[in-house]
């Protein structure tokens, strides 16, 4: 009993961590948005606002990163793993 209540904890602590990491890569895009804006504000005062394709880039590495935290995979997801499983248990294909 006590090695599945330590495996819980462990499984609980890495996702902590995972979340951690998520939100300081946050910051860290935020920041990087912000000195990409500057930048391009300074160059041509938004007469091309080319920092958007970054605003784009991170914004879309910050959700699939953010869907496998959280567990948002509507695909492959962990039901989906759990079926596959069951069938293939089922069927002896492996």
């Amino acid at each position: 009993m006590e090695n599945y209540n330590e495996s819980k904890y462990l499984r609980a602590k890495k996702n902590v961590e995972e979340i951690k990491a998520f939100y300081g890569r946050v910051i860290r895009g935020i920041v990087a948005i912000l000195i990409v804006g500057a930048i391009n504000y300074y160059l041509n005062e938004w007469q091309r606002p080319w920092f958007l394709w970054v605003v784009f880039g991170v914004s879309l590495s910050l959700f699939i990163r953010a869907s496998k935290i959280y567990g948002l995979n509507m695909i492959f997801g962990k039901d989906w793993e759990e079926r596959k499983i069951k069938e293939f248990i089922e069927k002896g294909d492996f």
